[in-house]
């Protein structure tokens, strides 16, 4: 299939790009490398031997995206694009639903246009807002979530709901991650935020390469074992693997199908913290801090589903990430240049 992936530069969408690739699809990648970096194209191609076709395009510019569908026939579309950190959000209301919902309607204006049926969105398990009770299942209430990135998710979930009850013809997957983590095993591609990270893992290492002092546990007071907050951490390739499972199953035209994309199992903030210095040696100083707006405690996922009916499910542990974060970042002290 030729899969126009948005988003496909960054952490997630460049790792589904070489599953793609190595599934013999043909991906095309748009991206207004707002939180990503052009020379994420080398490093694919040093990997997967392809420089994959790349679109430097804003998704929410209407006229600059409608040039890449003018020119580039599409089967499926992956929709990654989108701003991310839970925290920022919080701060920065306007401009998370102004970019996430408004680049979300015009690829779905543009797909209507060109008459693309199939599309995978990468939703969150923060739709789930505070759980009842965990593990979550796909049956569980969308309640609203409880930060404004989150809540940009809850209303894509539902954009999409009612595009597909106008059409029927779509087929359309929402996929509900949880905590992606990790890196590829070669080293050369992960998580390479701009400025201070916002998500666990890159801050660990970069704390354990010694670029940040202290990693800043947000919140030790939660009814917890440990009083640190619990999240389902999944492998980024195991994730990227799961989107190459959910296109196959796109191909016998299921309709609207969602799927918790996790590993079913929660582990603590200082639990990774414990795994990170086991797999790698090294000594993780902490500090605990206030906890953050929008967290809530435990989160982690019940992914049968996904396995019976996709086939797929978490190959990789949370050691295997850790030693696969703490590679790419030993690697990239200055993330990819």
């Amino acid at each position: 299939m030729r899969v126009l992936v948005t988003g496909g530069t960054g952490f997630i969408g460049s790792e589904t790009v070489l599953a793609l690739l190595a599934a013999g699809h043909t991906p095309i990648i748009v991206d207004n490398l707002s939180n990503s970096k052009i020379a994420v194209l080398d490093r694919i191609k040093t990997i997967a031997g392809v420089r994959p076709v790349f679109y430097q395009v804003d998704c929410c510019d209407y006229d600059a995206f409608r040039n890449v569908f003018e020119k580039e026939p599409v089967d499926a579309v992956i929709h990654f694009a989108g701003l991310k950190a839970v925290g920022e959000s919080v701060s920065k209301p306007i401009e998370y639903y102004s970019n996430n919902l408004v680049s979300s309607l015009v690829l779905l204006r543009l797909m209507k246009e060109f008459g693309v049926k199939n599309i995978v969105f990468s939703s969150s398990a923060t739709v789930y807002g505070v759980p009842d009770r965990v593990p979550l299942s796909e049956t569980d209430p969308v309640k609203g979530a409880t930060n404004p990135y989150g809540e940009t998710k809850v209303m894509i979930e539902r954009i999409l709901e009612d595009a597909y009850k106008a059409d029927p013809s779509l087929n359309i997957a929402l996929l509900r991650y949880f905590n992606p983590i990790g890196a590829h095993p070669s080293g050369l591609l992960g998580e390479d935020p701009n400025g201070i990270p916002n998500n666990l893992m890159p801050y660990v290492s970069q704390v354990a390469i010694g670029k940040l002092k202290a990693l800043h546990v947000y919140g030790d007071d939660y009814p917890t074992p440990d009083g640190t907050g619990v999240r389902d951490y999944i492998h980024v390739c195991d994730l990227a693997e799961g989107h190459v499972a959910t296109l196959k199953k796109l191909e016998a035209k299921p309709g609207l199908v969602v799927y918790n994309l996790g590993t079913g199992k929660g582990t603590s903030v200082l639990e990774i913290v414990k795994a990170f210095e086991e797999a790698n040696g090294v000594k993780i100083p902490y500090v605990i801090s206030p906890r953050r707006p929008g967290d809530v405690a435990e989160n982690y996922a019940n992914c049968d589903k996904a396995y019976r009916e996709l086939g797929w499910k978490a190959k990789y542990n949370v050691t295997d990430a850790c030693r696969d974060a703490y590679r790419f970042q030993q690697q990239n002290p200055n993330g990819i240049e």
